[in-house]
């Protein structure tokens, strides 16, 4: 190892061959000060030492509280949740930008558990500051731009003040303080050609190759175990590879003229005959629609990544090529190729381990774990490494019912001792990894890690393992879940919070009787269902408006779920077939059932292309039409379940069946902003819900005696249901159309101690100005569309600052 150290060896010494003293800023760090003779700047020419051994690249010293290494969003939310809590924060990113496979250099759309909305899992947007981040992307960028994401990247970060950034600074040597103990890492930018010196008390690895662990002697595993070391059967065969593969993209523009192509001559050739999937190219193809040009073959993926990256070119200007010279393709003549990522996307590499290692069984069985802190939702999805040349199916996925959880074990280093693994470095099976791989899973598992980190410095505890045995997992889970990360099977308790003592009192509360015709007809040309939230008791008669073609009949089927939180239906309560005449009537169903417990049910009109059924404009928090799609079949050689989809569609479709309920539907209560749970789930909608024609509905907290106010904490509706990728697909709203916009807050006096009229997230902290001497509050808000109700998840009422205390 170089001993940089000799350069600047405290803050405050000597320059070591210069004479000159370091300059300590407030944030920790030494630097070389600006008249030190070999700096190129505006001065009058200096003559340089001539000899070589007197010219050295400056060396900057940062003493943190926290280093994330890796500036990808994994880094970069963890990095932000450190800083909120009161860390001081390196993050170190050795490219020029942030946002690792996000960024404008990979083109990557952010997603997780929603699954582009594709299967079963239901409002499972990821939270915490990877919330923040997607929900104000949506708002400045819904057409997904990633160069505007890179900048909001940076916006952010920059508003931290705690954070020190290094752009294009790559880590490349690490001192041990012990055996098992990192306590510097060496890093070096060669955009400024400076030298950093970065140490810590606890690290976290968001690299994507986990460099730190690496160097630090992190126990790490490449490639897919055998079937038997853990008891799996996803094991896909032997000439199927080892490793997923990289991915390189495209984006072409039309110029509105001719413009012609030469293409270079490391272009792959011949395409239809050397790429099996040849026929998924698509005049319009670009951007990470083309995931599946993608390879790797035996390569290492670390140390021989370079070529990867060059034989892709050859594909991607191949592919180019093909579609603007071939002569297969039509309308081709004024399109050009306007970009090509110059780094490829990484999917594997390296995954470190930890106490314990997430297995198949895990993601398959949603194992429930009493150190969760995060949770995964997208499918186990394994790809050929041979990629783009490989005559398997570009990727063979197994999605389970829904979503499951990730243990604290599993996001620190089981041999170095303040290690936190982040982003797809967690301690996971090559099976398993097929599903947590994705960035918005990471993220969560990197969250998590900040906020340990804040637990451990308050406590002088010295390793993420102490945060399990000296048993403060449910403190990490409550801060994590008041930071807006949600944890299945945990409800945020909030001891310190004077809305658990306060009367709530609602100017009043949705009640589901009808959901108002729109004389728009939907063909049951698949099955067709209402996702609804039922109390316990007799449930609803429903009745439907129906068209039909001719005399017919229509068979209605109840579903619930058997794991609860999930929306997979697959328990059959009842079935019930009604005689439709010709022309429109009221198909009315009666099931006939008594629950036991709250829960979500599926009502699904099964498939007759000759009756068709109104839709509504109303849409509602918590409630969905969803629509079948496929069935999962079951494998049992490699452990896969059935799994029958139902998801959503996207807005503008995806409206809601005209219906009316008897008697009403009350799961729209006041009561639900005190469950703990900010969004639908635990079979519950946990929302309270404003009558439909109240356009400024009001909320208001009463306590017998005046309490001091000091923050104010308010949960709306983001739609954690819209998958809201970060790139290339585009959406409808800037805004979710459930999200409460304008609101403000008085005192009993009725005064305005708050005021908001632009809101779109989902979690708005306030902290007053100066505190609020107060008996009530109350919280008055703004119907922002027509045809959606106005709803609220919590509201949280503390007598102190923000303290991370909840």
């Amino acid at each position: 190892m170089i001993n940089r150290r000799s350069f600047i060896k405290t803050s405050g010494m000597a320059v070591a061959g210069l004479g000159l003293p370091a300059t300590v800023l407030s944030n920790n760090q030494a630097v070389i000060p600006s008249e030190t003779p070999d700096r190129i700047g505006s001065d009058p020419a200096v003559a340089q030492p001539a000899s070589a051994a007197q010219r050295q690249s400056p060396n900057i010293v940062h003493k943190v509280d926290y280093a994330v290494i890796g500036g990808g969003i994994a880094g970069v939310c963890s990095a932000i949740t450190a800083a909120r809590a009161g860390l001081k924060v390196v993050l170190v990113q050795d490219r020029p930008v942030l946002g690792g496979n996000a960024s404008s250099e990979v083109r990557l759309w952010i997603l997780g558990a929603t699954c582009h909305m594709g299967t079963n899992a239901r409002w499972a947007r990821e939270g915490g500051v990877h919330e923040e981040l997607v929900v104000e992307n949506m708002y400045r960028n819904r057409e997904g731009n990633p160069v505007f994401f890179d900048a909001l990247l940076l916006e952010k970060v920059w508003a931290e003040p705690n954070i020190t950034l290094l752009l294009n600074t790559a880590v490349y040597n690490i001192e041990m303080s012990a055996p098992d103990r990192i306590g510097k890492v060496f890093a070096f930018n060669s955009q400024n050609s400076t030298h950093y010196e970065i140490s810590a008390p606890f690290f976290c690895d968001t690299s994507g190759d986990g460099i730190a662990g690496f160097l630090s002697g992190a126990a790490f595993r490449v490639g897919a175990e055998k079937g038997e070391e853990f008891g799996e059967k996803f094991i896909m065969p032997e000439d199927y590879g080892k490793l997923l593969g990289h991915s390189m993209y495209f984006y072409s523009k039309d110029t509105g003229r001719p413009v012609k192509y030469v293409a270079p001559a490391f272009a792959l050739k011949d395409i239809p005959s050397k790429v099996p999937r040849f026929k998924d190219i698509h005049r319009d193809s670009s951007g990470c629609r083309l995931w599946w040009l993608e390879w790797g073959d035996e390569l290492d993926r670390v140390f021989e990544s370079e070529k990867i990256k060059e034989e892709l070119w050859r594909v991607v200007y191949g592919v180019w090529d093909y579609i603007k010279n071939s002569g297969t393709f039509k309308d081709v003549d004024n399109l050009t190729l306007e970009w090509v990522s110059t780094i490829p996307g990484k999917r594997e590499s390296r995954r470190f381990e930890g106490d314990y290692i997430l297995k198949q069984w895990d993601v398959a069985y949603q194992t429930h774990f009493d150190d969760a802190i995060a949770y995964g939702g997208w499918g186990i999805d394994l790809h050929p490494a041979k990629g783009v040349y490989s005559s398997y199916p570009g990727c063979t996925q197994y999605h389970n019912k829904g979503i499951y959880t990730i243990p604290y074990r599993c996001i620190y280093s089981k041999n170095i001792s303040n290690l936190f693994l982040g982003g797809r470095l967690t301690s996971v099976s090559h099976v398993a990894f097929g599903s947590t791989r994705v960035i918005s899973t990471g993220t969560l598992c990197s969250q998590a890690a900040a906020v340990a980190t804040g637990i451990m410095l308050k406590n002088k505890l010295s390793s993420p393992r102490e945060v399990l045995e000296k048993g403060y997992i449910p403190e990490l889970q409550q801060q994590l879940m008041q930071t807006g990360q949600y944890i299945p099977g945990i409800r945020l308790t909030g001891t310190q919070d004077l809305v658990k003592s306060a009367k709530l009192v609602p100017s009043a509360t949705y009640e589901l009787s009808e959901l108002p015709g729109n004389g728009q007809w939907r063909v049951l040309n698949r099955n067709t269902a209402m996702l609804l939230p039922l109390t316990a008791g007799k449930t609803p008669v429903l009745t439907f408006s129906v068209k039909a073609a001719e005399a017919t009949e229509v068979k209605a089927d109840l579903f619930y779920t058997s794991k609860p939180g999930n929306y997979t239906p697959d328990v059959l309560l009842a079935t019930k077939t009604v005689a439709v005449p010709s022309g429109t009537s009221s198909l009315t169903v009666d099931f006939k059932q008594k629950l036991k417990t709250p829960q979500y049910v599926l009502v699904v009109l099964n498939k007759n292309e000759k009756v068709s059924v109104e839709q509504s404009d109303v849409r509602l928090t918590g409630v969905l039409s969803l629509f079948y799609s496929r069935t999962q079949k079951q494998d049992d050689k490699y452990g896969v379940e059935e799994v029958p989809y139902y998801p959503p569609e996207r807005r503008p479709g995806g409206k809601n069946l005209a219906l009316k309920a008897s008697p009403a539907i009350r799961s729209f209560e006041a009561a639900n902003l005190l469950s703990g749970i900010f969004r639908p789930a635990a079979d519950s909608a946990n929302a309270w819900v404003a009558p439909l024609n109240d356009t400024v509905p009001t909320l208001r907290c009463e306590w017998p005696n005046a309490k001091t106010v000091n923050r104010i904490v308010l949960w709306f509706d983001s739609d954690f249901d819209h998958a809201m990728e970060s790139c290339l697909m585009g959406h409808p709203e800037d805004v979710m159309p459930f999200c409460v916009q304008k609101y403000h807050i008085t005192d009993d006096a009725g005064k305005t101690v708050y005021e908001c009229l632009d809101n779109r997230h989902s979690r708005v902290e306030i902290q007053l100005e100066k505190p609020v001497l107060t008996s009530s509050l109350t919280l008055t808000c703004y119907r922002a569309h027509e045809n959606v109700p106005v709803s609220l998840f919590g509201i949280q009422v503390y007598g102190t600052p923000h303290n991370f205390v909840s």
